[in-house]
């Protein structure tokens, strides 16, 4: 087991582990609790009642927050047409182009966060997919990355728009601000994601839907959240 920090330590004493705070009071005290010397990054994790191999459960998408994450993202627009090359650059995109592009990702660049692709490119982005995949970049429609609306895409990632996906085990980890914003922020933030889970609900679920939740900062301790203070 990893040996935990001083400050990590004098953190995880401010926390009751065995308790399920109310939404303002976890995000009161991840606040509290976060030790890093930077912005803290913070996340929510919602345990959920979810089979991934089920393709009705396999929750997948994106949405905008209304505060945003507090990161600003690096965008990359693939396109073979002219016009939505243009409009890629007109909305604020940070790269812009079609082929030149996947040649550089071949040869080891990785300065994004973000691929925008419109159709006509994904049969040579589907070639990538050793590289794109395990990082997460592959575009994906369910996600609105794979679109002919550039602008919009664009417009909400630069918003902070954020993507969520059940793993494996259940989990649904989203990140929902930084430890700088307002608690009330990050209280909105949360509330928009967890109605959003809500109402995807699906129909094949038995039981509890939302098993547990908590949030932490960047190396900080894990809070746990009473689901019935968030709605």
């Amino acid at each position: 087991m990893a040996k935990r920090s001083k400050k990590y330590l004098e953190a995880a004493k401010l926390v009751d582990k065995s308790k399920q705070y109310s939404l303002t009071e976890a995000v009161e005290l991840a606040k509290k609790t976060s030790i890093t010397k930077f912005d803290g990054t913070v996340e929510v994790c919602f345990r959920m009642n979810l089979d991934s191999r089920k393709a009705e459960q396999n929750l997948r998408g994106a949405i905008v927050l209304p505060h945003g994450t507090g990161k600003t993202r690096t965008v990359l627009v693939l396109s073979k047409l002219p016009d939505k090359q243009k409009e890629a650059q007109k909305a604020g995109a940070d790269y812009y182009g079609d082929t030149e592009y996947l040649e550089k990702i071949k040869g080891g660049w990785f300065e994004f966060d973000v691929i925008v692709a419109t159709p006509d490119m994904m049969g040579e982005l589907g070639k990538l997919g050793k590289l794109l995949g395990p990082k997460g970049l592959m575009p994906n429609a369910k996600t609105g990355t794979v679109t002919t609306d550039i602008e919009k895409a664009v417009n909400e990632i630069k918003a902070g728009k954020v993507e969520y996906r059940v793993d494996k085990t259940g989990n649904i980890p989203v990140i929902v601000g930084k430890a700088s914003f307002d608690a009330e922020k990050i209280v909105e933030n949360i509330k928009t994601i967890y109605q959003l889970l809500i109402r995807l609900k699906p129909s094949t679920v038995k039981g509890v839907y939302v098993k547990n939740i908590a949030i932490s900062t960047t190396m900080g301790p894990g809070i746990k959240i009473a689901p019935d203070t968030i709605a």
